[in-house]
């Protein structure tokens, strides 16, 4: 288990390293690691640069089934093109189902909570139980969020896994960058349910 300690110490010790150094440090660490990604824009940053490093590492996809064309369309380009291991999760219910019951309902309706449990909470808590990763690596960085702002580049999950996000202090300016060294594709017409806006957390950082 990580000390509050122990992180402060391991974001000094890399604030100034790239991010290959930060993946490798990790990976060296870690009994099992995992990828999450959701395929929203610049997610194909971390995937390469993570899988340049450990081209078999488990890739987690915790699919709501609410994703646009476009989004499903570069996720697969993405799997194709960096081989990918994907381990899919998704919701217990259909979106059929769940379409006929209560939709989409807007972030001030109650039943809101329900739907962000049902297609991103459980699936993810569900993956995460059945990988039992030590390291996670995630794509969070400063600016996005309040609750990011706090973080930096390696954090701990509440479950006690050391959270790694070797893009953190990256601007999009600096992604852009790394995306056309390296003829990387990026999404842009990303749309997640659970949050409508960018400021709000969906949970699972939480």
């Amino acid at each position: 288990m990580y000390t509050a300690s122990d992180i402060d110490a391991l974001n000094a010790r890399f604030a100034t390293a790239t991010p290959q150094e930060v993946i490798s440090y990790a990976i060296a660490q870690a009994s099992k690691a995992i990828i999450t990604t959701n395929f929203r824009p610049y997610e194909g940053v971390l995937l390469h640069a993570v899988t340049q490093v450990a081209p078999q590492l488990p890739v987690v996809w915790c699919d709501s089934g609410y994703n646009t064309k476009a989004t499903y369309t570069h996720a697969q380009e993405l799997i194709e093109t960096l081989d990918l291991q994907i381990d899919l999760y998704v919701p217990k219910q259909t979106r059929a189902h769940r379409d006929i019951l209560m939709g989409i309902p807007s972030i001030d309706d109650p039943q809101h909570a329900v739907f962000t449990e049902q297609v991103k909470i459980e699936p993810f808590t569900r993956a995460m139980g059945t990988q039992k990763p030590d390291v996670w690596f995630t794509n969070l960085r400063k600016g996005q969020t309040a609750l990011r702002d706090s973080l930096d580049i390696f954090s701990v999950s509440k479950a006690g896994v050391l959270k790694v996000s070797p893009f953190y202090n990256y601007s999009d300016s600096d992604l852009d960058v790394y995306l056309k060294e390296h003829n990387l594709p990026n999404e842009t017409d990303y749309y997640d349910p659970t949050k409508v806006l960018a400021h709000r957390e969906c949970g699972i950082h939480l």
